[in-house]
């Protein structure tokens, strides 16, 4: 692999994994990039702010991950097939969200539990809509922090979902006083979204309707006078590279050192869909790469980024038979993404392999014995172990019968040099002590923030800890105070980042 990154395309890349988790087809980020910049053209924003518009289009659904796992509650578990149908009414007026939203509420339940649930969505709906958007900006916020960007742009992600009138999600800005960016960006998705689902019509409806509610009255205007371009912009058959040949001058470029730190924030997105598998792309890195010294590397990067391509998973899937087509397909989706950017591109092949198996039971491809390299046999079998360690209400397996487990089987579906390797590096690794916990983090607070992040409510939390809801409250608000969040998702990002999963 390249010793350096190019920003965009990992940036790209990253757009690509994000399109999977809100439902839309790939490079439908890049789309929308791509019309966000004939649109600040087209409005006369100054050269320097178009580096801002960039990237805050291909990374506004950065955090679409935080809050998917109430999003499947919500829905009945499939947070995909929802984020799909509120993507054309997102900006939209009330009746016309609810039409398209109600719908998808508790999909596939039965009569009484999704009349239930609509009830509860139209009481409550608003400030639970608002509490996702918070854990969406705020996760977003964070992981682009990781990934260098600068303040600016942080603070256009955090106002994506904000409306011109002032009612939009989380803080209610208004005006001018939402970056312009953001602004830019969120009209040139209604574009794409509508052109491709409802054609040219229905955008130039949009644009009269929303002017002045969710979209800034003055770029309305630019955008219709100057619609057939942007619409040639949204309809691009070649979107990733000409979004990379947009890219921001003077190119940026991650590091050679930074290379892994980048890929973790890859790792996290991903993970921070299911609250049980928060750290899960860590763990497999940590335990492939000290399986096999001699591959270390290569395995250490495949591990973080194997998973990507899990978002577009909906959370009913989570835990089905292995045969579901929709879960089969996740490590082709994470192998298309990483081939997308030279850079991490050799690890495409490695990481889309993660699933397969020595019998050919396995999947995507259905790969057997001769075609599986040693890298691939390591990084299967750290992942089937992990795989193994993950339960409900982030009470995890105990890991001698996780170990049994695994080693059953070999040598049918996994090698047994790789299975015993694997357990010897979990069996190796000692308990770290931790003299001091991060930001004054006592000992009970940090159980309490690992229940938290692997999806325990407060009332879990009291239970599993034998203390009354008041105090398993009181920790937790505490926590968040003292990590600076507000969020579960938050939460779950800091404490993975400071290894305390």
């Amino acid at each position: 692999m390249a010793g350096s990154l190019r920003l965009a395309e990992l940036i790209a890349a990253m757009s690509l994994a994000t399109d999977l988790g809100m439902g839309q087809p790939l490079e439908q980020g890049l789309r929308t990039c791509l019309t966000a910049l004939e649109l600040a053209d087209v409005a006369g924003v100054e050269q320097d702010s178009r580096g801002e518009v960039y990237y805050t289009a291909l990374l506004r659904f950065l955090g679409c991950t935080a809050d998917a796992h109430e999003a499947a509650a919500l829905a009945g578990g499939d947070d995909v097939a929802l984020r799909a149908a509120i993507a054309p009414v997102l900006g939209g007026a009330p009746g016309e969200f609810l039409k398209a939203v109600v719908p998808a509420l508790a999909a596939g339940q039965s009569a009484a539990t999704r009349l239930r649930t609509t009830a509860v969505f139209l009481s409550a709906g608003r400030a639970r809509l608002r509490d996702g958007v918070r854990a969406h900006c705020e996760a977003a916020e964070m992981l682009a922090a990781r990934l260098g960007l600068p303040e600016t742009i942080r603070r256009s992600l955090a106002a994506s979902f904000e409306t011109w009138d002032g009612h939009g999600f989380p803080d209610g800005l208004s005006g001018e006083a939402i970056p312009l960016p953001a602004r830019i960006v969120f009209l040139a998705r209604d574009i794409e979204v509508i052109a491709r689902l409802r054609g040219a019509e229905a955008v130039r409806a949009a644009l009269r309707d929303r002017a002045g509610h969710s979209l800034d009255p003055a770029l309305a205007a630019a955008a219709m006078h100057s619609l057939d371009r942007l619409l040639d912009a949204a309809r691009t058959e070649r979107p990733w590279d000409e979004a990379l040949g947009l890219e921001p001058h003077p190119v940026a470029e991650i590091p050679p050192q930074r290379v892994d730190e980048v890929l973790e924030v890859f790792a996290d997105f991903a993970d921070l869909k299911w609250p049980a598998r928060a750290g899960f792309s860590r763990d497999v890195a940590a335990l492939a790469s000290s399986a096999a010294p001699d591959h270390a590397e290569r395995l250490r990067r495949a591990g973080l980024v194997q998973d990507l391509g899990r978002v577009a998973v909906p959370g009913s899937l989570e835990g089905s038979p292995a045969d579901d087509e929709r879960l089969r397909l996740h490590p082709y989706y994470s192998e298309r993404i990483i081939a997308r950017a030279p850079a991490v591109a050799p690890l495409a092949r490695l990481a889309g392999m993660h699933h397969e198996r020595l019998d050919g039971s396995g999947y995507y491809r259905g790969a057997a014995g001769p075609e599986l390299p040693w890298e691939a046999r390591v990084l299967a079998a750290a992942d089937a172990f992990r795989e193994l360690l993950v339960a409900a209400a982030g009470r995890p397996a105990p890991l001698a019968r996780a170990a049994d487990a695994l080693t059953l089987q070999a040598p049918q579906k996994l090698d047994r040099d790789a299975v015993d390797a694997v357990l010897a590096a979990a069996g190796l690794r000692d308990r770290r002590s931790h003299p001091a916990w991060p930001n004054g983090l006592t000992e009970r607070e940090v159980e309490v923030l690992r229940l938290i992040c692997r999806g325990a409510t407060k009332k879990d939390v009291a239970e599993s800890l034998a203390i009354s809801p008041n105090t398993a409250d009181h920790h937790v608000r505490h926590i968040y105070t003292k990590i600076g969040v507000s969020s579960r998702a938050a939460a779950t990002l800091f404490a993975v980042e400071h290894d305390l999963l």
